[in-house]
């Protein structure tokens, strides 16, 4: 596994499976969703989603009125994904 590519890994990934098809897939994220509420953290708090690919994160805290939010991810297809939504 010395010569594993995982850039092309996940690009392969979100290049041929539909979000809903990857076992990781929540439309509601609600574990990291309950602990934002929880600490309280506020709207115009810097937050990184590292790894989010085009989870739905992003979304539920843009609806909820967060404004300074970064995905970073591996795989620019998956951001892509992400940023048509």
């Amino acid at each position: 596994m010395e010569n594993f590519d995982r850039h092309q890994h996940w690009e392969k990934i979100y290049q041929t499976k539909q979000l809903c098809d990857v076992s990781w897939y929540q439309p509601t994220p609600s574990t990291s969703l309950e602990f934002i509420k929880q600490f309280k953290v506020a709207l115009n708090a810097k937050i990184i989603d590292v790894g989010g690919g085009d989870s739905f994160l992003v979304d539920h805290l843009l609806d909820m009125g967060y404004t300074d939010i970064t995905v970073l991810d591996i795989s620019e297809t998956a951001i892509n994904r992400a940023k048509q939504r």
